[in-house]
């Protein structure tokens, strides 16, 4: 059985879990996050929301406007798991088109949530943050795994996972400032992103069953080529390396570090069963590295941590060329 007639008989389990995506009518939606405008206590109602953003500090903003630049790129993720999909009419009503759509519809709110709350607040600007939204959708996404679908399942539950920590930490960052507001939005948009995970990690686990020796060597593949997060190509317009000087703020801040990086590794191998199964021959190595590859990346992050020194001051033009923390 090719891979593409595969994924078409996961076909049935994937409707199974359709139930992951929540009906529209039942769902949360970005104003439900926000000051009412159209009511007549409207600008009390933003000047308090507007109060309450002021004790983010800088690098906590420039974490949440990469965040929220990377959710804006959603167009790029759509098209890079269509070949999954394969709903060449944009309305099939197969169960692998359902979930790219449903998905899609509510992932788009993260972006537009996190948009909409950075613009209230007037902490950043926004010109900068939209020529950089600009620039990466326009780039594109090219996370390595192209030519498999399996790569593509297992990058897509890596990704959920990560993400989902990722705005987690936001969370309690902003709670720690006393800004609750951006600390509702972000355990909201969490919660969406383990549900998304509980869909990936789960249809991996089926391939598993189904196909493991090559969702093995698939999941190598994914690891050995690091994970690329979904916002590398990022761009400002000015500064070719903003997506790496943001990297660093995340690291900095405890958003997601490399201790993070190993915890979702190994929450994949509990979920697929990893340590348990039976492989002989060169899988049998495939499987002994990928169980390993949790403590080699604390045992790196012992070290980074033990050797690190801060790194030098970078300005974003998202904060008007301030230095966070500087």
């Amino acid at each position: 059985m090719s891979f593409v007639n595969f994924i078409e008989s996961l076909e049935g389990h994937v409707a199974e879990h359709l139930s992951l995506l929540t009906p529209v009518d039942q769902i949360w939606q970005p104003t439900d996050y926000l000051p009412d405008l159209t009511g007549e206590d409207w600008s009390e109602r933003l000047g308090e929301f507007r109060e309450a953003a002021r004790a983010l500090p800088d690098e906590l903003l420039v974490v949440l406007v990469g965040n929220m630049v990377t959710e804006e790129a959603l167009p790029n993720y759509a098209v890079s798991l269509e070949h999954i999909a394969r709903d060449p009419t944009g309305a099939g009503e197969d169960p692998w088109a359902c979930w790219l759509r449903g998905w899609t519809a509510e992932e788009n709110r993260h972006g537009d949530l996190l948009n909409a709350y950075l613009r209230l607040t007037g902490r950043v600007d926004m010109r900068a943050v939209e020529v950089t939204i600009h620039h990466l959708i326009r780039n594109g996404f090219a996370p390595g795994h192209e030519s498999h679908p399996y790569e593509g399942l297992i990058y897509a539950s890596f990704q959920e996972r990560a993400t989902r920590i990722t705005h987690g930490n936001v969370a309690k960052r902003a709670a720690e400032r006393g800004e609750e507001n951006l600390a509702r939005i972000c355990r909201k948009i969490a919660a969406d992103e383990t549900r998304h995970e509980m869909f990936y990690t789960r249809i991996v686990a089926e391939l598993f069953e189904r196909d493991p020796e090559t969702t093995l060597m698939c999941y190598r593949a994914v690891l050995k080529r690091l994970v690329t997060m979904p916002g590398a190509r990022m761009h400002d317009g000015h500064d070719p390396d903003v997506f790496q000087k943001f990297g660093q703020v995340v690291q900095a801040t405890g958003v997601y570090t490399s201790r993070d990086y190993a915890s979702v590794i190994r929450h994949l191998n509990r979920a697929w069963g990893l340590e348990t199964r039976s492989y002989d021959g060169k899988a049998a190595k495939v499987q002994e590295y990928l169980c390993n590859q949790p403590v080699r990346y604390e045992r790196l992050a012992d070290e980074r941590e033990g050797t690190a020194t801060p790194p030098p001051a970078a300005s974003f033009a998202w904060v008007r060329s301030r230095a966070p923390g500087s």
